[in-house]
């Protein structure tokens, strides 16, 4: 059974997208993420290094959202799981990225995409 800890909203500006204005002008990108982990440890000793420090982990991501530039949200999304997969204490990952400024040319509220990875 493996315990979870949730960080929604996570947000910052991107320039990913396959068209040439996304890359050069950038827009909102927001993750929510929730890893798996076996918070027993740090339960026990009471100490946030037997953890996943969810504000290091909301850093990381934001600095994935910002970083290098790719075509689609598969790969980004690809990208934040494997950093967090990075963490040993980590089980599985779920990344939900929302891109509510995508070039769509209907209304539309958000556009997401979730994937879910975990350790071989």
């Amino acid at each position: 059974m493996s315990d979870r800890i949730t960080v929604t909203g996570i947000r910052a500006i991107g320039y990913h997208g396959v068209y040439d204005h996304e890359k050069r002008d950038g827009q909102p990108f927001v993750a929510d993420v929730t890893v798996e982990l076996d918070t027993r440890p740090a339960a026990g000793s009471d100490d946030v290094a037997d953890t996943l420090h969810y504000g290091e982990l909301a850093e990381q991501v934001a600095a994935i959202l910002a970083g290098d530039p790719v075509d689609l949200l598969e790969r980004l999304a690809q990208r934040i799981a494997d950093a967090v997969l990075d963490h040993p204490i980590v089980e599985t990952v779920e990344v939900t990225l929302h891109k509510p400024k995508a070039p769509i040319p209907v209304p539309f509220d958000d556009v997401t995409l979730t994937i879910r990875r975990s350790r071989a």
